[in-house]
C-alpha cells in the first residue's frame, strides 16, 4: 500500500521561533517590533491569532534574561567574519519558510556501526589547538544556551512522542529523519534493539510484532504527523493506523509512491517495476518467477524505509520541468542554461575610471627604502623599530634602527662575499634569495629582508616548510624553483627545527629545489671590512621582492614588486594613512607579505615608525594582547584582520582598564571580505564605550598583484557616516547592484573601503572576455593604473599580461587610457562620491547555471545556520567541481568531535535548506569530516585547493555525506519519449528502402556424415569407439602439481559406464527414463557416471558438488536443483556422500529428505546383462541446469539428436580428430563446459586434458604449464581462469619463461562464457602472455544460453575475431552507430566467435518479433539442430515454453521456428572472407535483456555503468548496478579501510552523470565479496538486489542522494 504524503506539523503544533539576540543596545520591545516586521511573513500563525498583531515574545522576559544577551553576544559560537544578526535571522527565516512548505522526509545514510565509531575518536582528545586559523574562526568562549532549543523541530517532536525522553539519541536516529512516512518496521527495530536502525548486526522482525507495535503507538499518531504504517503480515490486508491529521489538511496533494505491495503467502513474487517504465511485455525466463528470491524466500517483506522515502522525496518536482525541446534520438543534446528573460540587467551608464588624489611630493621623503634606513640608523640609532613579543605578552626584544641597519649590512655582506668562491660566488646582485622565519621572529625577518635589499638581492618571502609534505609546500618549491633560488636564509631557531635526516642534513622538501640554508644571526657572521659599503642608489625598475601568491587551483605565482613600486606605495600609504615620524603602530598581521609587510615592515621604516609586533601563537593564548598593547605603548595605528576583532570581542568580559581613545586608525586588512562588516560594527558597538572613535576603523582593500587597492582615509569629522550599501544577492548573482531594504531575506550588507589610492587610476571591468567598462550599476572586476603595483607573474609571460597588461575598452571599443592598468582579483563597483565596495573575489566566484555566487557568502549563510557551534571554529570550505558542463557547489566543514549522526545530518539538511532559500541554488555535495583533518595553510586557515584536490582524488576521507545530485542537476538531456511503436513491416520496409541489410546469419552446413556420425546416440559411439580403438586414451586428469592423477581410454570409460549401470538397476532399482543427480567435483568420475547413466536408459543432470567450507550457502543450491529436477537418486563419491549426511549440512537443509545417495567408490564387479539402446533420438539424453545471469536456475531438457547434432558441430568448427589434443580448464557442470569437458571426446575421439579449476587456486600457473608441456593446440577456459592467471601470474612472465614455459603452438584460446566479452580482460591476458610467445589473435570468446548452450565458438579456420567501437549514446535508444577507436563516448565490443556450423541466427526486435536491419540493437534469435528442446520445470509452464523455444517472426518468414536467446546483440557484415568465401558476419553480444535498465526512456547495460565506476577510485574492485523503481543503485566494493567509503559517494555520482547521464539514486558501499557471482564469474545483479531490499548486505554505508 502507498504510504500518505508526509504532512506538514499543524501550527499550534509549531515550536515558536527561535531568536539570536540583541544586536545594539536596542530595546527588547523594539527588537521585537523590527523582528516581526522583518520575518513575520513567514511566521506560521497560530489559529484565533491576529495576524496585524505582533507576535510578543512567548518566554518572559526576566531581569536576568538581557544580560544574558549580552553575554551571548560575545560567546564564540560562530566565525564571527561572517556574524551578522540579520543574516542569522534570514537563513533561519529562510528555513522556516521551507518547513512551511511542508519539508520532505530525507532518509539519514546508514553507517556501520565500526564508522560510526571511528568518525568520533577524535572526540576523547581535544582538538589541536594550532588549529586556529588566519582566515578563521572563533575562540572557544563558553557558549551560552543558543535560542535553538526553542525550535525543536518536528522530527525531533516525533521521536520524543515515541521514546517520551529527549536523551534517547541512539534510539531516535531512527525515526529522527522518517518524517511522515517512517516505516513502523524501522521504529520497531530501533526500538527493541535499543540501537539506531543503521548499526551492525540488526535483526529482520517478524511482521506481526511490527503490526503489534504499530498499535501500540496509535496515540502518538493522534497528535502529529501521521506514520502510517502498511505492512502485510502473513497476506493479510494492511493495518493503516486512524490519521485524524490526513482529514485536517486536505491540501497536500503530493502523489503517493508506487511501490508494489509484496504478499508473503503465494510463491509468486512480483518485482517492483519502476513507475514509468511499464512492466516489458516479455515473459520471465526459465522458472523465473520461483527463482526471483535468494533462497527461495520471498523478497522484500519490507522494503528498507529509507529507500522508500527517498522515493517519495524525488516525487516531488523540485525545479521547474526543464523547456521541451527537439531532441534527435541519436544525440542526446544537453540542456543549455537559456537566460531567464525576467532576470535583471544592468540599466545604468557606463562608469568613469575613478582618479585617487595626486601624489604629493613631500621635499624629505627618502629617494629609496635603503635609503631611508641609512638615514635613520645613522642620525637615530636608539629610536626603536620593532619591538617582538613573546607568548606571555612580555616584549621579547626590541631592534632599534641603528642594530637593523647595522646588522642589514652584515648580512648583505656576507651573502655577497662568503657564499661560494671569490671568482665565483653563489649569488650575483639581481638573484633571487628565499627567506624562511617563522611568524614570531619579526626582528630577524626584517633585518634578511633590508640585508637583501641592500645586496640588490631579491627576497622571496615563504612559509617555514614544517613537514616534507606540508599543504601546499610542493607549489612553492615550483615557485621556488621557477624562480632559480639556490639559497635560503633563515634564522638559528627556525633552522634547528625543521626536520633533519639522520646526518643532520636538511632533507630536500618535496618539488623543491635544492637549497643552501644560511643563517642570518649576527653572532654567526663575520664583521664586514671597513672599507666595503652598500652601494646605495635611488629606487629604479629592479626587482625589490616577490610576493608569493596562491591561486584557486593551488598553483603558487611569484608577484615582482619593482623598487620604485615599493617606494611609491610607501609613499602612497603615508599620504592616505597620515603617517608621521616616530608613530607607534600595533601589527597583528602576518609581516611576510601583503598588508602586514606594507604597514610593519616597509612603510615602518620610510616614517621611523615604531611597530609593535604581536605574534599569532600570542593571539590563541590571548586574544585581547593587541588591545593591551594599544594601550600600553598609546599606539596610533592598528593594523588587524576582523578575525583579531572578534576574537578580542569573545574574550573582552570584564576588562576594566581598557582605553582605546590614542587609536587614530584601526586598519581592518580584509576589509574587502564582505562579512568583515559585522565584525567592524560588533567590535565598535562593544568598544566605542571604552574610547574608540567610530572614524576610526578603516577597512581596506589590497590584493598581491594591485598592493593596496583602496584604503578608507582617517576622518577628524565624525559626522560623515561610512558607506553602506545593503544588495540583493539575487541581482548579484546576475552581476547586477540593485539596492534593498534590509527587510528582504536575501540581502548583502557591504561596507565601503574607501577611495582609490593616491595617484592612481581605477575602473572596473565585465569580469570575463574583454575587459570592457562596466555600467555604474554592474559588479567587475576592479582594475588600478598605477606605478605602485605588482609588475609580473616570475616567469609567466602570458598570465603577466592578462593581469598587469590590461587596457579596458570603453562601449565604443576604444581604450580608456594608454597605460595598462592591473586586475585586482577583487570584485566590486565603485559607488557615489568615488567610494569602492568590494563584493567578493575572483577566486571565490562560481558561475553556476549562469549565475554568479561567492563562496564567502555561502560560507556565511552555512555558518548562520543552528546550531552554529556545530562546524568546528568555522572551519569549512566552499568551492565548486565541474560536472557535466557546470560548475557544482561543495561545501566541505570540519563537524565538532561530539556531534552524533542525527546531528549532522539534520544540520546538513537546514544548511541545504538555508543555501537554497537564501541565494537560490542548489549544493551539489554536502561532506562533512572529523575536527583537525582539514589540510592547513600556514596560519592555520584551510587550504581551499588542497581541500577541492583531497576530494577530487578520493581522499578527503569525510564522515558524512550528502549529495543533492537530483536538485542540482537541471541540464540533462530530455527524456527520450518512446515512439508510438513503429510495425514491424514498416521497418522492414523502411531497411530495405534505405538500402540496409536484415540483420541475418549462420554457420555453414553441417557437411556429409563420417564414420562416427552414422551414430545417433553417444553411448553408441563409445561402445564403438571401445572395440575399434580400445587403448586410445581419451581423458588425462591433471592435479595442481601438473602430473597425470588419472586417465581414460576407451574401454576403461566403457567398462567403468557398464559397471555404474549396473550400480543403478540393482542397487538404484531405477526404470529407464529416471532422473539421476550426478554430484562429482571435476574430473574423471563425473564423466564416467554420466556414461553409465546413458548405459542405464537413466537421465543424467550435473551437479555442482557442496563447498566443505561454506556449505551453509552451497548446499541449498545442490538441493534445490535436485528437487528442481525430480531426480530419483543421486550418484557422488564417498567423500561427498559423507559431506552430505554431515551435521552441517542437516543445518543448512533437512537432510531427510534426499533421495537415495549411490557411492560409486564402491562398484559392483559384474556386467550388466545389456545396455540400454534408446528407441527414439528425440528422448531426453540429459538435463542442464545452471543459474542464469539474472540468477534464475533454469533446466534444459537435450535430446539425443541436439546432442549428437552440438557435438558434430564443435568437431567441425574446431577440427577435432583422434590425434589431436585439447586442454581444458572449465568447471563442467552446464552449458559447453560441460559438453566440452565430457561429451566431445567421446565423439571426436581427441584426447582431453581436463585440468579443474579448483586446482588453479593452489598452483595458478597449473593451465598455461599443461598447456605448454603437452604443445597443445587448442585450449578452453573460464573467464575466472583468465581472470586468476592475469592477476595471479602477472609479476612472474620472466620465472616462467626460464621454466620454459611456451605458448606459441596456441591456435585457440577460447573463453566459454554467456554474456559480453570481457574484452579488457582478453586483451590484458593478450598482452601479458604475449612475451611467452602466445598470438594475440589465439584469444577469443563463445557465446551460449539457456536455449543453446553454444551459438558462436572461434573454431581454427575463418577469420580472426573481430573488434567495433559503437557510440554508447546511440546504442541507449537501439541503435548500433560505429566511430573511431578513442572517439567520446565510445564503446570497445569484441565478436563473440564464429556462429556455429548448422546455427542460423537473425536479430529481432523483442518486443514486436519483426525482423531488424544491421544498424538496430535486438534481441538474437537463433534456429539449430543443437538448440534444447525446452525448460525442465516443476510447473510445466506452456507459455513461457512456447515463447522462448518456439518463436516465430511477426513478419517476412513467418514459417522457421527460432528459439529467443534473451540476449541483446546486432550483426555487422565485415569486408573479411570466411572459409567458403562468403562475407564474414560477425555477432556482437551486447547484454542480457532481462539486465538492461530502462532509464530516462532509454537502455542502459550495467556492466557500461560499472566499468566507468570502477575506474573511479584505486579502492573500488568490483561494482555492480540495479535499479529500484527508477532509482540507480550501485553497490561498489571497497578494498580499503573504512574510512575511504565515504570518498567513493561524490566520485560514483560524479562519473555516472558524466558518462551516462544519470543521476545516482543510493550508492552502497559494501566489503569485498558481497557482489555475488555465479559459477561463470557473471555478476548476480537480481540476488544482490533482493539481499540490498532486505537489508542484508551488512553495507559499510549506505548513502541516499537527493
Amino acid at each position: 500500500p502507498a504510504r500518505p504524503p508526509p504532512i506538514p506539523l499543524p501550527p499550534c503544533l509549531r515550536p515558536p521561533f527561535s531568536s539570536p539576540p540583541l544586536a545594539g543596545d536596542i530595546t527588547q520591545k523594539g527588537y521585537e517590533k523590527k523582528r516581526s516586521k522583518l520575518i513575520g511573513a513567514f511566521l506560521p500563525q497560530a489559529p484565533g491569532m491576529d495576524p496585524s498583531v505582533p507576535h510578543e515574545r512567548r518566554t518572559p522576559v526576566t531581569p536576568g534574561s538581557s544580560s544574558r544577551y549580552h553575554r551571548r553576544r560575545s560567546s564564540g559560537s560562530r566565525d564571527e567574519r561572517y556574524r551578522s544578526d540579520v543574516h542569522t535571522e534570514a537563513v533561519q527565516a529562510a528555513l522556516a519558510k521551507q518547513r512551511e512548505r511542508g519539508k520532505m522526509a530525507v532518509p539519514m545514510p546508514s553507517k556501520r556501526r565500526s564508522l560510526v565509531v571511528q568518525s568520533s575518536m577524535d572526540a576523547y582528545t581535544p582538538p589541536d589547538t594550532s588549529s586556529g586559523s588566519e582566515e578563521e574562526g572563533s575562540m572557544q568562549g563558553e557558549g551560552t544556551p543558543t535560542s535553538s532549543q526553542g525550535s525543536i523541530n518536528m522530527e525531533n517532536w516525533i521521536s520524543r512522542a515515541i521514546h517520551g525522553s529527549t536523551t534517547s539519541s541512539t534510539t531516535s536516529s531512527s525515526s529522527t529523519q522518517s518524517g511522515g512516512s517512517g516505516a513502523a518496521s524501522r521504529l520497531a527495530d530501533s526500538t527493541i534493539q535499543g540501537v539506531g536502525y543503521h548499526l551492525r548486526g540488526r535483526r529482520l522482525f517478524p511482521p506481526l510484532l511490527t503490526v503489534v507495535l504499530a498499535w501500540l503507538w496509535q496515540p502518538m499518531a493522534a497528535c502529529g504527523p501521521c506514520l502510517a504504517i502498511g505492512l502485510r503480515a502473513g497476506g493479510t490486508n494492511s493495518n493503516r493506523l486512524p490519521s485524524p491529521c490526513l482529514s485536517s489538511h486536505p491540501e497536500n496533494h503530493s502523489t503517493p509512491p508506487d511501490v508494489t505491495s509484496y504478499t508473503t503467502d503465494s510463491i509468486q513474487v512480483e518485482r517492483p517495476q519502476g513507475s514509468t517504465t511499464a512492466s516489458r511485455a516479455t515473459p520471465k525466463y526459465g522458472n523465473a518467477e520461483l527463482m526471483e528470491t535468494g533462497d527461495g524466500v520471498p523478497v522484500g517483506g519490507r522494503v528498507s524505509a529509507k529507500i522508500q522515502q527517498l522515493v517519495n522525496t524525488l516525487k516531488r518536482p523540485k525545479r521547474p520541468p526543464l523547456r521541451e525541446f527537439f531532441v534527435d534520438d541519436f544525440e542526446e543534446l544537453l540542456e543549455v542554461q537559456q537566460p531567464d528573460p525576467n532576470q535583471p540587467r544592468a540599466e545604468g551608464a557606463q562608469m568613469l575610471a575613478m582618479r585617487g588624489e595626486q601624489l604629493g611630493v613631500v621635499t624629505n621623503w627618502p629617494p629609496s627604502l635603503e635609503a631611508a634606513l641609512q638615514r635613520w640608523g645613522t642620525i637615530s640609532p636608539k629610536a626603536p623599530c620593532l619591538t617582538t613579543m613573546d607568548t606571555n605578552g612580555k616584549p621579547l626584544y626590541i631592534l632599534t634602527y641603528g642594530k637593523l641597519w647595522v646588522r642589514s649590512m652584515k648580512v648583505a655582506y656576507n651573502i655577497l662575499h662568503k657564499l661560494g668562491s671569490k671568482q665565483e660566488p653563489m649569488v650575483r646582485p639581481g638573484d633571487r634569495v628565499a627567506l624562511v622565519f617563522p611568524n614570531n621572529d619579526p626582528a630577524a625577518f626584517m633585518v634578511a629582508f633590508y640585508g637583501c635589499l641592500l645586496a640588490e638581492l631579491v627576497p622571496v618571502p615563504i612559509e617555514v616548510p614544517l613537514t616534507r609534505k606540508d599543504a601546499g609546500s610542493q607549489q612553492i618549491g615550483f615557485l621556488l624553483g621557477s624562480c632559480g633560488v639556490t639559497v635560503a636564509l633563515t634564522s638559528d631557531a627556525c633552522h634547528k627545527g625543521l626536520p633533519k635526516s639522520t646526518t643532520g642534513e636538511i632533507p630536500q622538501f618535496k618539488g623543491w629545489p635544492k637549497l643552501l640554508w644560511f643563517v642570518t644571526e649576527s653572532k654567526h657572521l663575520s664583521k664586514p671590512p671597513r672599507d666595503w659599503f652598500p652601494h646605495i642608489k635611488d629606487a629604479n625598475n629592479d626587482t625589490a621582492y616577490i610576493e608569493y601568491k596562491t591561486c584557486k587551483d593551488g598553483s603558487v605565482l611569484g608577484v615582482t614588486v619593482m623598487r620604485m613600486a615599493l617606494l611609491t606605495h610607501c609613499q602612497a600609504l603615508t599620504q592616505s594613512c597620515g603617517y608621521t615620524e616616530a608613530e607607534t603602530i600595533v601589527n597583528v598581521l602576518d609581516f611576510k607579505k601583503d598588508v602586514g609587510l606594507w604597514h610593519g615592515i616597509l612603510t615602518s621604516v620610510m616614517n621611523m615608525m615604531h611597530v609593535i609586533s604581536i605574534p599569532y601563537s600570542l593571539m590563541k593564548v590571548n586574544p585581547l594582547s593587541w588591545i593591551q598593547k594599544v594601550c600600553q605603548y598609546k599606539a596610533k595605528v592598528a593594523c588587524v584582520k576582523s578575525r583579531d576583532m572578534h576574537w578580542a570581542l569573545v574574550a573582552h568580559k570584564d576588562q576594566r582598564d581598557i582605553n582605546l581613545s590614542s587609536l587614530r586608525m584601526l586598519v581592518v586588512a580584509d576589509g574587502s571580505n564582505p562579512w568583515s562588516i559585522s565584525s567592524c560594527d560588533a567590535f565598535l558597538n562593544v568598544f566605542q564605550s571604552k574610547g574608540l572613535k567610530p572614524e576610526v576603523i578603516c577597512p581596506c582593500a589590497s590584493s598581491p598583484e594591485a598592493l593596496t587597492v583602496a584604503i578608507r582615509r582617517p576622518t577628524d569629522d565624525s559626522n560623515q557616516p561610512p558607506g553602506r550599501g545593503v544588495l540583493s544577492m539575487q541581482g548579484l548573482s546576475h552581476g547586477v547592484i540593485r539596492v534593498d531594504s534590509e527587510e528582504k531575506l536575501s540581502v548583502l550588507t557591504l561596507q565601503d573601503v574607501g577611495t582609490a589610492m593616491p595617484g592612481a587610476l581605477m575602473c572596473v571591468v565585465k569580469p570575463d572576455g574583454v575587459p570592457q567598462l562596466c555600467k555604474t550599476d554592474e559588479i567587475g572586476e576592479l582594475c588600478v593604473c598605477s606605478v605602485a603595483t605588482g609588475t609580473s607573474y616570475y616567469g609567466l609571460s602570458g598570465m603577466t599580461k592578462n593581469t598587469f597588461e590590461v587596457f579596458p575598452m570603453n562601449s565604443v571599443g576604444a581604450p580608456i587610457s594608454e597605460y595598462p592598468f592591473t586586475r585586482t582579483g577583487l570584485l566590486g563597483f565603485v559607488g557615489p562620491g568615488g567610494l569602492c565596495f568590494i563584493a567578493g573575489k575572483m577566486d571565490g566566484l562560481m558561475v553556476v547555471g549562469g549565475r554568479r555566487h561567492n563562496a564567502d557568502d555561502i560560507v556565511a549563510t552555512a555558518l548562520a545556520v543552528e546550531p552554529m557551534k556545530f562546524v568546528y571554529r568555522g572551519r569549512i570550505a566552499v568551492f565548486s567541481i565541474t560536472v557535466l558542463h557546470d560548475e557544482r557547489i561543495v561545501v566541505v566543514a570540519e563537524q565538532r568531535p561530539d556531534s552524533t549522526e542525527e546531528d549532522s545530518f539534520q544540520w546538513m539538511s537546514r544548511v541545504l535548506q538555508a543555501i537554497d532559500g537564501i541565494h537560490q541554488v542548489g549544493v551539489y555535495c554536502l561532506a562533512l569530516v572529523p575536527s583537525n583533518t582539514l589540510p592547513k595553510t600556514p596560519l592555520g586557515g584551510i587550504h581551499l585547493s588542497e581541500t577541492k584536490q583531497l576530494f577530487l582524488e578520493g581522499s578527503l576521507h569525510p564522515c558524512n555525506v550528502l549529495m543533492c545530485p537530483h536538485t542540482c542537476v537541471t541540464n540533462l538531456p530530455k527524456p527520450r519519449q518512446k515512439q508510438p511503436e513503429i510495425g514491424p513491416a514498416s521497418v522492414m520496409v523502411g531497411n530495405l528502402v534505405s538500402g540496409k541489410r536484415i540483420a541475418q546469419a549462420s554457420g555453414r552446413d553441417l557437411g556429409q556424415m563420417e564414420d562416427n556420425d552414422q551414430f545417433l546416440f553417444l553411448s553408441e559411439v563409445l561402445q564403438w569407439r571401445a572395440q575399434t580403438t580400445p587403448d586410445h586414451v581419451l581423458y588425462t586428469l591433471l592435479n595442481s602439481r601438473g602430473t597425470i592423477a588419472s586417465s581414460l581410454s576407451c574401454v576403461q570409460l566403457h567398462k567403468r559406464a557398464e559397471k555404474i549401470a549396473t550400480m543403478l538397476a540393482e542397487r538404484g532399482h531405477l526404470q529407464d527414463g529416471d532422473h539421476v543427480a550426478l554430484v562429482y567435483p571435476p574430473g574423471i568420475d563425473l564423466i564416467a557416471a554420466f556414461y553409465g547413466c546413458l548405459y542405464a536408459g537413466c537421465v543424467p543432470i550435473t551437479v555442482r558438488p557442496p563447498h566443505p567450507q561454506n556449505i551453509a550457502t552451497t548446499l541449498p543450491t545442490v538441493k534445490m536443483i535436485v528437487e528442481v529436477s525430480r531426480s530419483a537418486c543421486m550418484m557422488t563419491t564417498a567423500v561427498i556422500c559423507k559431506l552430505l549426511r554431515s551435521k552441517e549440512a542437516s543445518a543448512a537443509v533437512d537432510v531427510r529428505t534426499w533421495p537415495p545417495v549411490l557411492d560409486t567408490d564402491d562398484l559392483p564387479k559384474k556386467k550388466p546383462p545389456l545396455l540400454y539402446k534408446p528407441s527414439n533420438p528425440d528422448t531426453l539424453a540429459y538435463l542442464d541446469f545452471s543459474v542464469s545471469t539474472t540468477g534464475m536456475l533454469a533446466g534444459v531438457k537435450m535430446s539425443h539428436t541436439a546432442t549428437s547434432a552440438f557435438c558434430r558441430s564443435i568437431k567441425l568448427q574446431c577440427e577435432l580428430y583422434p590425434s589431436r589434443e585439447v586442454a581444458i580448464c572449465l568447471d563442467p557442470y552446464c552449458g559447453l563446459g560441460f559438453v566440452i569437458w565430457c561429451l566431445c571426446s567421446v565423439y571426436s575421439g581427441h584426447q582431453s586434458i581436463l585440468i579443474p579449476p579448483s586446482e588453479l587456486e593452489v598452483n595458478p600457473a597449473l593451465w598455461l604449464l599443461a598447456v605448454s608441456q603437452y604443445k597443445v593446440r587448442d585450449t578452453f577456459c573460464s573467464y575466472s581462469v583468465m581472470e586468476l592467471c592475469t592477476k595471479g601470474l602477472g609479476l612472474q612472465t620472466d620465472s616462467l619463461k626460464s621454466r620454459g614455459l611456451d605458448l606459441s603452438r596456441v591456435r585457440t584460446c577460447v573463453v566459454v562464457a554467456e554474456e559480453r566479452p570481457r574484452i579488457a580482460l582478453t586483451q590484458s591476458f593478450s598482452k601479458l602472455f604475449k612475451d611467452l610467445g602466445l598470438h594475440p589473435r589465439a584469444v577469443s570468446t563463445s557465446f551460449g544460453c539457456r536455449v543453446n548452450l553454444a551459438i558462436c565458438l572461434q573454431g581454427t579456420s575463418g577469420p580472426d575475431p573481430t573488434t567495433v567501437y559503437v557510440d554508447m549514446r546511440a546504442l541507449r535508444h537501439d541503435r548500433v552507430r560505429l566511430v573511431e577507436r578513442g572517439s567520446p563516448h565510445s564503446l570497445p565490443l569484441m565478436e563473440s566467435g564464429k556462429i556455429l556450423p548448422g546455427v542460423r541466427i537473425i536479430i529481432a526486435n523483442p518486443e514486436t518479433k519483426g525482423p531488424l536491419g544491421d544498424s538496430h540493437l535486438g534481441e538474437i534469435w537463433v534456429c539449430s539442430g543443437h538448440n534444447a528442446s525446452g525448460y525442465f520445470t516443476v510447473y510445466g509452464d506452456e507459455a513461457l515454453q512456447s515463447d522462448h523455444f518456439n518463436s516465430r517472426l511477426s513478419f517476412g518468414d513467418t514459417q522457421t521456428i527460432w528459439a529467443r536467446t534473451g540476449y541483446l546483440g546486432f550483426l555487422r557484415r565485415t569486408e573479411l572472407t570466411d572459409a567458403s568465401g562468403e562475407r564474414h558476419d560477425a555477432l556482437y553480444v551486447v547484454g542480457a535483456l532481462d539486465e538492461a535498465m530502462e532509464l530516462r526512456g532509454m537502455r542502459y547495460h550495467p556492466i557500461d555503468i560499472e566499468t566507468s565506476v570502477i575506474r573511479t577510485h584505486k579502492s573500488i574492485t568490483e561494482c555492480a548496478v540495479f535499479t529500484w523503481t527508477n532509482l540507480l543503485v550501485v553497490v561498489v566494493e571497497l578494498d580499503g579501510s573504512e574510512q575511504e567509503a565515504l570518498d567513493l559517494v561524490p566520485l560514483v555520482t560524479n562519473v555516472v552523470l558524466e558518462e551516462h547521464y544519470l543521476i545516482v539514486g543510493v550508492v552502497v558501499v559494501v566489503d569485498i565479496g558481497v557482489i555475488p557471482i555465479n559459477s561463470r564469474g557473471e555478476k548476480q545483479r537480481m540476488h544482490l538486489r533482493d539481499g540490498f531490499l532486505a537489508d542484508q548486505l551488512d553495507p559499510i554505508y549506505v548513502a541516499y542522494n537527493m
